[in-house]
């Protein structure tokens, strides 16, 4: 299904709990619940963009469009200060805590694909085929995990340079898993040339982007002293007027490296970063962020089964701001709510 904006994605490991003896941070926590839904909006916003509401749709996807750089920002600050790793197994665990529910969520959504409706290849051929690609990077059936294609080498490269710079024994493989992503872009493409097969294009790399909402935004996240509140949320709101408009005359889906979006990101942090989260509520805070992994993994399932029927049969007008409204609460309630469950029956290993 073409899609009329790219994939937003979600959140790093659970690192919010920070190292021995750190104290959790549930502005993090709410930060990163804030920026789940804010993904399952995205991507709710999108289905009613392709079903021909474009007013609903890039306001929608304005008002959720800081989520991708937010989450940069925060698996910056939890790789630089909130959790640095300390050795290279604790570095090699943490990117296993992300590649193995990639990897089982990738096949469900494959085997969804294959339930519902023809693959790009046809049959069971196409879904060994797209199984294949998604060694390379993300396709369609789960085109909303090409954050992670992204997230896991800034994770390898801000963990092996935690331990250079503290100078601990020389992460060996760690290095060289670091060395084989940068070089896999071109080996994969001399393969292509020299070999004559359709290999996909190799996905598993960063951007100055990214890593720039990383660093910037680990050190705007650690310094918790800032200006007053009322100000960021001041900031809050130009920002997202601003990209509204930017969005509407000039270009969507706005860029995420994009002044407009990162202005509306650096509000957000600014404003959520610090905020005291009432005692009574931390509990629930802290599991549902601990479930916003598996809610960014499982989400997809829910827009198509609950936000697409409706975007698609519902007039235009009025009613459809309403719609996307309800049926994105909806959809990020049972998301999270899935995800909690399968928290508390001991399968976030496998399933985020």
């Amino acid at each position: 299904m073409p899609r009329t904006a790219p994939p937003t994605a979600l959140p790093a490991e659970p690192t919010a709990r920070g190292g021995p003896g750190r104290d959790r941070r549930d502005d993090i926590d709410l930060l990163r619940v804030i920026c789940t839904a804010a993904v399952v909006l995205v991507h709710a916003s999108a289905e009613f963009l392709d079903a021909g509401h474009r007013t609903t749709g890039i306001l929608g996807d304005s008002a959720g469009r800081f989520a991708v750089p937010a989450f940069f920002a925060m698996a910056g600050w939890a790789a630089l200060a909130g959790s640095p790793v300390r050795g290279e197994a604790q570095l090699l665990t943490r990117l296993g805590r992300i590649v193995r529910p990639m990897a089982v969520w990738t096949a469900v959504y494959l085997l969804w694909q294959y339930v519902s409706g023809p693959s790009s290849g046809g049959g069971a051929e196409g879904v060994v085929k797209d199984a294949l690609r998604a060694l390379f990077g993300s396709v369609e059936a789960a085109f909303h995990l090409w954050y992670l294609y992204t997230y896991v080498p800034i994770l390898l490269l801000l963990g092996v340079a935690v331990l250079v710079l503290k100078q601990r024994a020389t992460p060996r493989r760690a290095l060289l898993l670091l060395a084989a992503f940068a070089v896999a872009p071109a080996v994969v493409g001399d393969a292509r040339t020299l070999t004559g097969l359709p290999l996909p294009a190799w996905a598993w790399s960063t951007s100055l982007y990214s890593l720039g909402y990383a660093v910037a935004g680990a050190g705007l996240l650690a310094a918790r002293r800032r200006g007053p509140r009322p100000l960021w949320l001041a900031g809050v709101a130009v920002a997202l007027v601003a990209l509204t408009l930017y969005q509407f005359t000039v270009r969507h889906p706005a860029a995420y490296g994009s002044a407009a979006v990162a202005a509306l990101t650096f509000t957000v942090l600014g404003a959520v970063g610090g905020v005291r989260v009432p005692e009574r509520a931390r509990a629930a805070l802290g599991r549902l962020s601990d479930a916003s992994f598996g809610t960014y993994l499982v989400h997809l399932l829910f827009v198509m089964l609950l936000v697409r029927p409706v975007a698609e049969g519902l007039p235009h007008g009025f009613p459809a701001p309403v719609a996307l409204a309800v049926t994105a609460t909806v959809a990020a309630v049972l998301s999270f709510a899935v995800s909690v469950l399968w928290g508390r029956l001991g399968m976030r290993r496998w399933l985020g």
